[in-house]
């Protein structure tokens, strides 16, 4: 890539991030400078690199499901001139993490980029990544400090919902891996193979949470949890608390197609996946997998 694209691959994720996080509280530019620095190399630019600036910029965000309630994580980074060529400088911080866990969370980080994120802008895959591995990081420090007693229970605490985007799913082996493993850990849901591929899961969390450590470390162009949902099982008013069964949406786990076409038959109809999802009471992630409402 030359110092142009360079500079447009990042004022244009730069765009994205601020359309994505609109207020200060969610995005803070460090740098403007920097950043105006880059609009003006693309308006005039030349054989040099641009000015030694670098965008910098926080990204905060807090989350409230189980386990998480009230944490607020920031993703500190920085661009190099050559990003995408090379990754990007990207530190985590949070008040309710101990120094362990972010060294932990860090070290996962830094792994995964090197992995998933080699040429290409990451910074939101890379927001999607510690949003997912947080909660797998507390959910795992939870099940270790209980007791044999009383971890059947905990499984039991909070029922999850994944649902899971990857670039493309065409391998046979990691298909009957999605379909086995599912079963295995008593989950629900589906998977839709081809590009891009989608998996989603359900049932007790920590199953969830097995699923996708499973999954996640096979070889991929790309995947990450694209949404989540948790519920805490719990009564209120003096009800029962729900049953695990009651929230499911789908009753077993299933490999979904919606007429393959295309050369290598590998891309599905998106308005049958979208009303699929709609009677299965779950139409609005597909807004979120493909950024446009279904009909």
């Amino acid at each position: 890539m030359s110092y142009l694209e360079w500079a447009e691959a990042q004022v244009a994720e730069l765009e994205l991030l601020t359309s994505m996080f609109p207020s200060q509280e969610e995005l803070e530019l460090t740098d403007q400078l920097a950043l105006a620095e880059l609009r003006s190399y693309m308006e005039s630019p030349t054989d040099c690199a641009p000015a030694s600036s670098r965008p910098q910029f926080l990204i905060k965000q807090k989350f409230d499901s189980a386990g998480t309630e009230g944490m607020e994580i920031i993703l500190s980074c920085a661009y190099p001139s050559e990003y995408p060529s090379v990754l990007p400088d990207i530190t985590v911080r949070s008040s309710g993490l101990s120094r362990a866990q972010q060294a932990q969370l860090q070290a996962d980080l830094k792994k995964y980029l090197m992995e998933n994120c080699q040429g290409e802008v990451c910074v939101l895959a890379a927001v999607d990544w510690v949003k997912d591995s947080l909660q797998s990081l507390l959910a795992a420090t939870a099940l270790k400090t209980v007791t044999p007693a009383t971890s059947s229970l905990v499984a039991q605490e909070v029922f999850s919902r994944l649902w899971i985007y990857s670039h493309h799913i065409y391998n046979k082996s990691k298909r009957k891996n999605i379909l086995e493993w599912s079963k295995e850990l008593g989950l629900s849901g589906f998977s839709m193979p081809g590009k891009p591929g989608i998996v989603c899961v359900e049932g007790p969390q920590p199953a969830c949470e097995e699923f996708w450590s499973r999954v996640k470390v096979l070889t991929w162009k790309k995947i990450m949890i694209r949404h989540r949902e948790d519920i805490t099982l719990q009564g209120e008013d003096g009800k029962a608390a729900p049953s695990m069964d009651s929230l499911r949406k789908f009753s077993t786990f299933e490999e979904a197609m919606f007429d393959p076409h295309g050369s290598r038959g590998n891309h599905m109809d998106l308005g049958q996946l979208y009303h699929f999802l709609n009677e299965k009471g779950c139409c609005e992630v597909f807004q979120m997998y493909f950024g446009i409402e279904g009909r």
